[in-house]
């Protein structure tokens, strides 16, 4: 299992929900963290929480659906000086449900591209060649369950098209300890999710993060956080390596 003490891990949409108890258990882990929001005013509150728990910091900016935003965050992050290890591009926008679906405009794909896809795959493109560079790193892409849904089409199409991007990458690093892989915190009582989602997000933890700590060398897997719900960090480790293998 991967010892992220002292690493450092970019967390996007770390503000609530899942990329905050994420943020919250990765410090647990003694992993630093970087914690990117749309305003840096959303991030005060887990950027406290986890200097607290004893690691560094630092909280970005950028609103994913403006690509020269997500440069000018890359950027910035790159001027911090840090090595980053671990991405977990969590953040995600579920546009709209739309009943009259043969109706859906076409801003629904170009928000949800933009948001789901385009920032999380330059985010991929940024830190990747670095990582290799390094001989170490770990991605997770967070995906969706949704299938058979058009009232959802951009939102499910959009994270169809980062599996996609995923599966793809990982075969490039196949058999190396730069890993990128899917998760998917299953449907949980978030702002995204609502409040009939069957699934408390705590139940996402560890699985949501699972993949920045198997050490066994695959890439392109799909590691659902609800396989996971309820075993110690070490036990999911071992079940994740055991049980999920990869699409090559």
């Amino acid at each position: 299992m991967v010892d992220v003490k002292g690493r450092w891990a970019l967390i996007t949409g770390a503000a609530r929900g899942i990329g905050y108890l994420s943020a919250l258990f990765m410090a647990k882990q003694g992993c630093n963290l970087i914690l990117h929001s749309r305003s840096l005013e959303h991030t005060k509150r887990v950027l406290e929480e986890v200097k607290a728990a004893g690691v560094e910091a630092y909280a970005v900016e950028a609103d994913l659906n403006d690509l020269t935003a997500v440069d000018r965050m890359l950027k910035e992050i790159d001027g911090l000086g840090v090595n980053v290890d671990i991405v977990l591009n969590n953040a995600g926008l579920q546009i709209a449900y739309r009943t009259e679906y043969f109706k859906t405009p076409a801003e629904d794909y170009l928000v949800s591209f933009n948001v789901n896809t385009i920032a999380p795959a330059m985010i991929c493109y940024h830190f990747m060649p670095k990582m290799i560079e390094r001989g170490f790193g770990r991605i997770l892409n967070t995906t969706s369950g949704i299938r058979l849904e058009p009232e959802q089409a951009g939102y499910s199409a959009s994270k169809a098209a980062l599996d996609k991007i995923t599966i793809d990458l990982g075969k490039t690093v196949q058999g190396t300890d730069v890993m990128i892989n899917l998760t998917d915190p299953g449907w949980c009582r978030t702002d995204l999710g609502g409040p009939h989602a069957p699934n408390a997000p705590e139940s996402a933890i560890p699985g949501i993060v699972i993949g920045a700590f198997v050490d066994d060398k695959k890439s392109g897997r799909f590691l659902g956080a609800q396989n996971f719900t309820g075993m110690t960090l070490e036990d999911a480790v071992k079940k994740a390596e055991a049980e999920f293998d990869s699409p090559y």
